[in-house]
């Protein structure tokens, strides 16, 4: 029993995609670190890897950028990948690239086609975000449009507009994550998640940063969160739980919420 609607992934079906999907980071500063975590990771059976490309000190260089994703690909034993320049506006680290440059990478990344998803935020410029789904649409990648604010949750009304914004944009799927300074705020992400996916033609992420978000990171695709991130190594956010936690509560909730025969 779950609302919403799955993200499916290379070699699955929207009948047979999993809801949801559990994701983990890659934060390494450096090729060894990053792989060293895709080493470490694999073996706990995520469903998608993401790639925090501006954690990478090699970020300044596209060819070095492409040359460690396809080192990813190839070592991720088939894991689908998500490749996410997270902004420092947005709660990223602060990388010496203006926009122009990151577009230019996010170009030959896609076009290397060594990713499934792509992440890029809604705060863009319209002309950019354009840019970023024409070429990943040439190229047969999911893009994930974003919002994250860091500082506080938006109402469920601003939410639910952020959620229609990335489909209006053209968005595979949309993504909001929010800080909470309250548990009242947990429900409102919750609120919002599943108010959308009711709405909505494309597949939601949605969450709550912090100790109290944990709760939507463990429970929120039974309101249309078709993702939860987790931690395999080291976690990109506050509030992402270890994953083989994730799978044990996943586990609980999704045989409590089965139909009865």
């Amino acid at each position: 029993m779950h609302a919403g609607k799955p993200i499916v992934l290379p070699g699955q079906t929207a009948a047979t995609a999993k809801l949801p999907i559990v994701c983990t980071p890659l934060v390494g500063c450096t090729r060894d670190a990053v792989l060293a975590e895709v080493r470490q990771v694999t073996p706990k059976k995520p469903d998608l890897l993401e790639w925090r490309v501006d954690f990478f000190d090699g970020i300044g260089n596209h060819a070095d950028v492409v040359a460690l994703a396809t080192d990813i690909r190839n070592a991720a034993g088939g894991i689908p990948v998500l490749f996410t320049r997270r902004s420092s506006r947005e709660g990223g680290e602060k990388i010496a690239l203006d926009e122009a440059a990151v577009l230019a990478m996010y170009a030959a990344v896609m076009e290397s086609r060594t990713i499934e998803l792509i992440d890029y935020e809604m705060v863009n410029d319209a002309a950019h975000i354009a840019q970023v789904r024409a070429i990943s649409k040439a190229n047969g990648i999911q893009l994930v449009l974003s919002f994250h604010n860091f500082q506080a949750t938006p109402s469920c009304q601003e939410l639910c507009d952020k959620f229609e914004l990335a489909q209006n944009l053209g968005g595979d799927i949309a993504k909001v994550a929010v800080m909470p300074q309250r548990l009242e705020d947990v429900l409102t992400v919750l609120s919002a998640t599943l108010a959308s996916s009711q709405k909505l033609d494309i597949p939601l992420i949605s969450m709550s940063m912090g100790a109290y978000g944990s709760l939507t990171r463990l429970f929120g695709w039974t309101c249309g969160s078709a993702m939860s991130f987790a931690v395999g190594a080291a976690s990109s956010a506050p509030g992402q739980v270890p994953i083989e936690d994730l799978h044990a509560v996943l586990e609980i909730l999704n045989k409590s919420l089965a139909p009865k025969k």
